[in-house]
């Protein structure tokens, strides 16, 4: 009785995709590139190869300082981010960064600093750089002009999944330009599976924007050596995703006031650093905070074991309740 009204409503959506990537192609096509706001020449550095070296550098400074008032413009839409990915986080979603060049790079660069300041699994934040790792290193340019390649490598690491019959997984497409085809069509296809998308770019209403649910778009302007987004665009870029990645793992509970609750206590630097955490959230002495950790083996079973009054076990399972925040297991 349903099948038929089923297979309608795929074939429409099946069609309404379509439509959308060959609109995105099309406009992708008709980007004049020397009319991007990242491609425009910027006149406060016309001469910046005849100035003193202390001048140039100051012209470096003086656009540089503009770019903390040009990403505070979007806190909001950053904020919006977050809360959606933290409530994906919370029913078992993942965070995926998808980028070429300089874009993705820092992707992969904020990814993998996840890892080790929050005590995360590398799957829970994923970034991935058209051309691969090789193009950490070296430049692989064409890899970004291909938008097969930006949903075949989506998939290769098992993106959208799915838990209650939704899609929880989150794909933020990275382009200073906005015009990125490797990045558009990961964001087509991640649109078609369901998930959340967010485009972080730095031209306004590029074809980015206009692909995400949530749009994230610092407009930083010429740069200081005209089109190397490395500069102005990379740093907006960094900016935002710090505060993205960040707020989302504060919200997730990863952090208890402004203390790295959750870091891994891998080398000495790192098992000082826990035992002063555990000292500023309980107000025990070191010694006590060193024998805390030693018999707790993380930071907040230590805090948990203290300001609670209970074992080890005990602890554990509190903290389990409450999927790990640990506010919501001091506060009950």
């Amino acid at each position: 009785m349903n099948f038929p009204r089923l297979f309608i409503l795929t074939q429409m959506r099946a069609l309404l995709c379509a439509g959308r990537i060959a609109h995105h192609r099309e406009m992708a096509q008709d980007v004049n590139l020397a009319a991007l706001l990242t491609e425009t020449r910027n006149p406060a550095s016309a001469n910046i190869d005849a100035l003193p070296t202390e001048e140039m550098l100051r012209v470096f400074n003086d656009e540089d300082a503009k770019i903390a008032a040009i990403v505070r413009a979007e806190i909001p839409n950053i904020a919006r981010a977050v809360d959606a990915i933290a409530d994906r986080f919370e029913r078992g979603g993942r965070l995926f960064y998808t980028g070429a060049g300089t874009s993705g790079r820092l992707g992969v660069l904020d990814a993998s600093e996840c890892p080790p300041t929050f005590s995360v699994s590398p799957e829970l934040v994923v970034g991935i750089m058209a051309g691969g790792d090789y193009a950490l290193r070296n430049p692989v340019e064409g890899a970004e002009d291909s938008r097969e390649r930006g949903v075949e490598e989506l998939k290769a690491v098992g993106f959208g999944k799915v838990v209650d019959g939704a899609c929880v997984d989150t794909l933020v497409g990275i382009a200073a330009s906005g015009r990125t085809p490797y990045v558009l069509g990961a964001m087509e296809y991640a649109k078609e599976v369901g998930a959340l998308t967010v485009g972080l770019s730095c031209v306004p209403d590029s074809l980015v924007a206009q692909a995400a649910e949530i749009a994230i778009t610092p407009a930083t302007g010429a740069e200081v050596i005209t089109g190397s987004t490395r500069m102005k665009a990379g740093t907006a870029t960094k900016l935002a995703l710090n505060m993205l990645s960040t707020g989302v793992m504060i919200r997730a509970g990863y952090v208890y006031g402004n203390l790295m609750v959750n870091v891994q206590t891998t080398n000495e630097k790192l098992v000082d650093r826990a035992e002063r955490i555990i000292v500023d959230a309980t107000g025990c002495d070191r010694a006590r905070a060193a024998e805390l950790l030693k018999q707790a083996g993380t930071v907040k079973v230590a805090i948990v074991m203290e300001m609670l009054g209970v074992s080890r076990e005990e602890a554990e399972a509190k903290l389990a309740a409450k999927k790990g925040h640990l506010r919501r297991t001091l506060e009950g």
